[in-house]
């Protein structure tokens, strides 16, 4: 799936990031060998590979800022990178949804899938395209409302390589095309996996419970009026990304009481 970078592009088309990540010349006296693989380099080894892995960033200095919808920060510029953060993750959710291609493919179901796999590991991703040729969609749902289809659907799609990060996406990347109705009922966080998502969810909403996590973030989602999906994004945006460049969003910043 495009990433932003760090310089709020898509990390597949930014052209600094290009040039940074950009295989230094070889030594003629270095050993030849085969090469990482491309995920390998730019993401790293290990099933914890994957989606906006970066290093975690510094906690601002603690200058008094609090807000019962996010105790865990305490620091106003926190808390300002966190309402950008939030309002990047929201806007990515209206239609065509994260990835505008998905709308006019011919198997739009596969090509999002192909799409909430970037970034993993290989191996990984052989694996899950792999169990992803033998599902199928929950049957009998046509009176389920968005909520239970998408509930479903995330627990059919506990597939091999295909974690909760990638099934989260593959989901969104469903409902903001309209290629099914699907609203996200749960971020779904598993505090053993720490994904991104996960482990700014600790850092923002103040705990390692998985039920008291879930029950914060719906509370930050429905105090600073954004789907509750747009915290997948947003929460790891905020905690891995320095310069974000959102769209309007005095709403959420008056729901988190900032100037």
């Amino acid at each position: 799936m495009p990433l932003f970078c760090r310089h709020n592009r898509f990390e597949s088309s930014c052209p600094i990031c290009a040039r940074e990540k950009a295989p230094a010349p070889r030594s003629r006296s270095a050993p030849a060998g085969r090469p990482a693989s491309p995920v390998a380099r730019r993401h790293g080894s290990g099933s914890r590979a994957g989606h906006l892995v970066r290093k975690q960033l510094t906690r601002a200095t603690e200058d008094g800022y609090r807000h019962d919808l996010i105790p865990g920060v305490r620091a106003t510029a926190d808390a300002e990178r966190l309402a950008a953060a939030l309002a990047v993750a929201a806007a990515r959710l209206e239609f065509p949804g994260p990835h505008p291609e998905v709308v006019e493919a011919e198997v739009p179901m596969d090509l999002a899938f192909r799409l909430a796999l970037a970034g993993t590991p290989e191996t990984d991703a052989q694996r899950a395209l792999e169990a992803y040729g033998r599902w199928v969609p929950p049957a009998g749902d046509a009176g389920w409302t968005p909520q239970r289809r998408f509930a479903r659907w995330f627990d059919r799609l506990a597939l091999p390589g295909f974690g909760r990060p990638q099934r989260f996406e593959f989901l969104v990347t469903l409902g903001g095309a309209g290629i099914a109705e699907l609203e996200a009922d749960a971020l779904h966080l598993s505090v053993a996996h720490d994904d991104p998502t996960t482990l700014a969810a600790k850092r923002a909403l103040s705990s390692g419970d998985a039920m008291l996590l879930e029950r914060r973030a719906r509370a930050l989602a429905d105090g600073a009026g954004v789907p509750l999906a747009a915290l997948d994004r947003g929460l790891a945006l905020w905690d891995q990304t320095t310069a974000l460049e959102p769209p309007a969003h005095d709403d959420i910043r008056r729901a988190l009481r900032l100037p």
